[in-house]
């Protein structure tokens, strides 16, 4: 069965170009042109991926991640304008789980939502179903993430990068060898969007009670912390 891919934008020739492309490369297209449609359409359609434009009538594109991530993980891929740096990086750290700027090729942007998938349904490691450093636990059977039997809701992109560091806690790895963990090595994405992804997931450890989730090494990379309990 194809996975169902919902495109919400305002403007119809995107909707045109980006359904022709989706449904070229044997995904199924749901479509929406304001906010509120989005919102309904992801809670009847139940898609498996939301591509979403920020400049949207009714309610914007941060209002509608924000509101959909209340109840869903379903990776969401926004669609930004060049000159909206600052709505790329909210984005992230709302949980989006990439950003392409306008214009965009339709190539690309099939490639970013089949690398999207991709990493959405892939374990940490082939072999292993859990990955487990102090306290935190992750859990890929049933993408649950928890630090000290207290849950941790992660999205798709931070479960997996989080997942990559731990299956090697003890090394450090660089901002590209993540990128390239997450997206492959053929797609180009901003170190910004690791930081993004990286800043929200600290947090979200650290309202758990792990206060050293993810180290920084000055110069180097990012490593895992101890994950002790507090």
């Amino acid at each position: 069965m194809p996975a169902r891919i919902l495109v919400v934008d305002d403007d119809p020739d995107i909707l045109e170009v980006t359904g022709f492309a989706v449904e070229k490369a044997g995904f199924e297209t749901l479509f929406a042109s304001d906010g509120l449609a989005a919102i309904n359409a992801q809670q009847q359609e139940d898609p498996d991926l939301i591509v979403l434009d920020i400049g949207l009538p009714e309610m914007d594109g941060l209002e509608v991640c924000r509101e959909i991530r209340k109840i869903s993980e379903v990776p969401i891929l926004f669609l930004t304008a060049r000159d909206e740096e600052i709505d790329r990086i909210l984005g992230l750290e709302l949980g989006a789980d990439d950003y392409l700027t306008k214009p965009f090729s339709p190539r690309e942007l099939v490639a970013r939502i089949k690398a999207i998938l991709k990493r959405s349904v892939s374990a940490p490691k082939p072999s292993d179903a859990a990955v487990i450093h102090g306290a935190l636990h992750l859990d890929a059977e049933r993408h649950q993430c928890t630090f000290n039997d207290t849950s941790v809701s992660l999205t798709g992109s931070e479960f997996r990068l989080l997942a990559t560091l731990m299956i090697r806690p003890d090394h450090v790895l660089t901002r590209a060898q993540l990128v390239d963990a997450l997206y492959g090595y053929n797609i180009h994405v901003s170190d910004r969007t690791i930081d993004s992804h990286i800043r929200n997931i600290r947090a979200k450890l650290s309202q758990a009670g792990c206060v050293e989730g993810i180290v920084t090494v000055h110069g180097v990379g990012l490593r895992m912390g101890s994950c002790k309990p507090s």
